[in-house]
């Protein structure tokens, strides 16, 4: 958990650009206090095709950032998109024999929603509660403290490709970075710019990149789809260039 006068680094590494915004954690949420940004040559369609360019990219960025605030970078979060990056909800179901529900029984819950059968090759990345069932009374959204004899859980699951985890984390880790986390690049979006009242009434965020268009949607405030579309703003700008006969 953060703590009052951290300072916290989010790393985007997109298909044109690549951006790094430090932020320094107070009493009212986080306060900019750098940015940096630099060209991004080593993406296609959000995943990592060339590692030296993608290295490069992320320590001008940083180091752009780094000088901005007056600090010096090691620790990032960086953020993950891409085709290859999947959504499905998924349900979860344990046993609290009668008693209180505990923290210990969410995470087992949760954990229980996360064993779904994917290949070897794929990850989850997040697991996001949508909703619990307690016994047969549902729509519960803290089920901490309340009795019953089950718990189940409704959550919404992201997964990614392993190589392209991998890739993001050894660029970041190239460049003398330490990679705290991923976040799912439409889930940091609409944290950023989506209120309690919006995700609660329903709402569809739809970021367009450069290469990809991040999709995310909220029903009764929870993440209902994820989806990341292998197009963006790249797309029309070549059609333009193609049509015209002009480079990009």
């Amino acid at each position: 958990m953060a703590k009052v006068g951290d300072i916290i680094v989010g790393l985007d590494i997109g298909t044109t650009k690549t951006a790094a915004v430090v932020g320094e954690v107070s009493a009212d949420g986080v306060d900019i206090t750098g940015v940096g940004e630099s060209r991004s040559r080593g993406l296609r369609k959000g995943v990592v095709v060339n590692i030296e360019s993608t290295v490069l990219a992320i320590r001008e960025a940083v180091e752009r950032a780094g000088n901005v605030a007056g600090v010096q970078i090691a620790t990032v979060y960086a953020g993950i998109a891409g085709s290859h990056v999947r959504g499905v909800n998924s349900h979860g179901i344990v046993s609290i024999a009668g008693r209180e529900v505990s923290d210990e029984d969410v995470e087992r819950v949760l954990d229980q929603a996360r064993r779904i059968p994917m290949p070897l090759d794929r990850q989850v990345v997040h697991v996001l509660p949508q909703d619990y069932i307690v016994d047969s009374q549902d729509g519960v959204r803290e089920p901490v403290g309340m009795s019953g004899v089950r718990l189940e859980a409704r959550a919404h699951l992201i997964t990614a490709a392993v190589t392209s985890v991998q890739n993001v984390t050894k660029c970041a880790e190239r460049c003398g970075l330490h990679v705290a986390d991923l976040v799912l690049e439409p889930l940091a979006s609409a944290e950023a710019v989506l209120t309690e009242d919006e995700k609660e009434i329903g709402v569809a965020v739809v970021d367009i990149g450069g290469g990809t268009t991040d999709v995310i949607v909220f029903v009764d405030g929870a993440v209902v789809l994820t989806a990341v579309l292998p197009m963006g703003g790249m797309n029309l700008t070549t059609d333009i260039a193609t049509g015209l006969r002009t480079p990009t």
